[in-house]
């Protein structure tokens, strides 16, 4: 079988900064210290009016091409993971393959998914290069999930930032050189309204009334995000421990085997819920989202970008990615450095 591989990874974040200070300043009775401690999150970035996903995206795969001197001709399919697109129609993946000069024969598709979308993009990228159809595949995720946000909505503005993250996955190892493992992955759409934005779809075009703060639900309105938190937290406690232990399971491996547990980066509170429900030391479960926030579907390849900065990922290890969030939807995966 044809193997595939995690070659190189850059990402971007918008040059807005929204800091605990400011949202204590608009919300007096959220201090800066119970955000710190409780979510994980010092500052998150916030894309400018007129700065989409599709342009962070542009922007992350030029920083990817740039950094590692990689032939944009080399790529011959383009994923592009947003909740957040340019329009409807075109696809804007199809706009990205033109903004980036890649090549005609180039495939280029957008899909839709949250939290889970990079593992659902190696999926798909390791997919295409076992078939024969890709060699290099270049998966672009991006997210403005600010431009969601109501103005009043305290919690969710505290959690969430802007990004975008640009991944070469190719047959041949380079850079990372991060070998793609067997996948598990998982749907319960019965859970869909806990996380959505209800208006602008075909179901519901235009924004249909409002929902005043309280204690228990956000400020919101039909064209904002809506989170019910609590639902959120019973899923993953109940889905991703065991998504995990199956995942490892299905590479052949034991949970003493993984030297790196890299969760999406929802906020600091779940995740070490997580982490001691999966009893994992947390020298082995990194947590790097202080500086961004939660950025959706780019929170994985920032961890993986950091860590290797940070020098930490060698030669034999094993890393188990885990996605989950909005959908519902989770996918996980082994990866090993080689």
């Amino acid at each position: 079988m044809i193997e595939s591989y995690i070659n190189h990874i850059s990402y971007y974040l918008p040059e807005k900064i929204l800091t605990n200070d400011s949202l204590a300043a608009e919300f007096p009775e959220w201090s800066v210290e119970k955000i710190a401690d409780k979510i994980g999150i010092r500052k998150r970035h916030i894309a400018s009016a007129d700065e989409t996903s599709l342009d962070m995206g542009v922007v992350a795969a030029n920083l990817l091409f740039k950094e590692y001197k990689l032939d944009s001709n080399a790529i011959d399919y383009l994923l592009f993971c947003t909740q957040s697109p340019d329009y409807f129609l075109p696809t804007s993946a199809c706009i990205m393959q033109d903004r980036l000069g890649l090549q005609q024969s180039c495939g280029a598709l957008d899909f839709n998914l949250g939290c889970s979308g990079f593992v659902y993009g190696l999926s798909l990228a390791k997919g295409l290069i076992a078939s024969g159809t890709a060699k290099n595949v270049l998966l672009v995720c991006g997210e403005s999930y600010s431009k969601f946000l109501h103005k009043s909505d305290k919690g969710n503005r505290t959690i969430f930032g802007d990004a975008a993250s640009a991944t070469l996955i190719s047959n041949q190892p380079s850079g990372l050189a991060a070998k793609i493992g067997n996948f598990d992955l998982g749907t319960d759409g019965s859970g869909a309204e806990n996380l959505i934005v209800k208006a602008g779809g075909m179901r519901q075009p235009h924004s249909m009334g409002n929902q005043d703060y309280d204690a228990q639900e956000p400020a919101t309105d039909d064209a904002t995000l809506f989170m019910k938190g609590r639902a959120i937290f019973n899923f993953t406690s109940v889905n991703v421990p065991s998504l995990v232990l199956k995942n490892v399971v299905k590479n052949n491996l034991e949970m003493k085997d993984i030297h790196h547990f890299v969760f999406h980066q929802a906020n600091a509170y779940i995740l070490n819920h997580l982490r001691e429900k999966i009893h994992v030391e947390k020298e082995r479960f990194p947590i790097r989202m202080d500086f961004c926030g939660n950025t959706v579907s780019s929170s994985i390849p920032i961890v993986l970008k950091s860590l290797q900065e940070e020098h930490a990922l060698k030669s034999g290890e094993k890393i188990a990615l885990v996605g989950f969030g909005v959908g519902y939807s989770w996918g996980a995966v082994v990866i090993e450095v080689i």
